[in-house]
């Protein structure tokens, strides 16, 4: 009886509160752009949907997900009625609608701290990632899709990501992280990238041979949230 009776008033209970509905991310976590949203929602400790894309197969042209990302790229984000695909922009906007949850400081409290933060996005979006990018195509992923590596390109983009890894070994003499003495999105974002470089390729030591660089992503590398994205990435590997 009192079972019953205590089913019942749960069930009365999820009718008046029902359960929020997860944020849904598509894409797999191997992608670099997918699993920085992931990290940011662990970061975030928001409840989350990891929907499978399968891209050989060219389930993101599909009709159905261009709707919600029209480039035809991962990630696509959707957070009950809203759709968003770019994932500086998703974490950003994590940041600001769930401010309370989980990790408060990631993208700033104050209009300084947040422009310091937005700074080194930017210098990651428009500096870093280019030449990473490249770099983790060419190094990471190219052998595994049995694309011939073009050496050329190889060493150009390293030789551009050392330059900006030297403006990087100066800014971390001066501070903890990027943007000041907090863990942040700008340090989040530049995980995907390095994880490769450092884990999957001969070029780690472009990072790890950095007195300051190195200690910055040992410790951002060690992140309960980075980890965890890195054990799903393993998952579907």
């Amino acid at each position: 009886m009192v079972e019953s009776v205590t089913r019942r008033s749960t069930d009365r209970q999820d009718q008046q509160f029902p359960m929020a509905t997860p944020v849904k991310v598509y894409g797999p976590p191997m992608s670099t752009a997918v699993s920085r949203v992931l990290a940011c929602l662990l970061e975030k400790d928001v409840q989350f949907q990891l929907i499978p894309v399968n891209m050989f197969k060219g389930e993101h042209k599909s009709p159905d997900f261009l709707k919600i990302q029209p480039f035809g790229q991962v990630p696509a984000f959707q957070d009950e009625s809203t759709s968003l695909f770019e994932s500086r922009s998703i974490c950003r906007y994590l940041c600001e609608k769930y401010a309370e949850k989980g990790n408060t400081g990631l993208y700033g409290t104050n209009p300084l701290a947040k422009a310091s933060i937005d700074q080194w996005l930017e210098a990651e979006g428009q500096s870093f990632n280019p030449p990473s990018s490249v770099l983790v195509f060419q190094l990471a992923f190219a052998p595994r899709m049995k694309i011939k590596q073009d050496q050329a390109v190889i060493n150009e983009n390293e030789q551009k990501l050392a330059k900006v890894l030297e403006v990087y070994e100066k800014r971390l003499g001066e501070s903890r992280f990027l943007a000041g003495d907090e863990f942040s999105l700008a340090d989040l974002s530049h995980l995907p990238n390095t994880h490769y470089l450092v884990n999957a390729s001969d070029r780690g030591e472009l990072f790890t041979f950095k007195k300051n660089v190195g200690r910055w992503w040992g410790e951002i590398s060690s992140r309960d949230s980075w980890k965890k994205v890195v054990e799903m990435q393993k998952q579907t590997t």
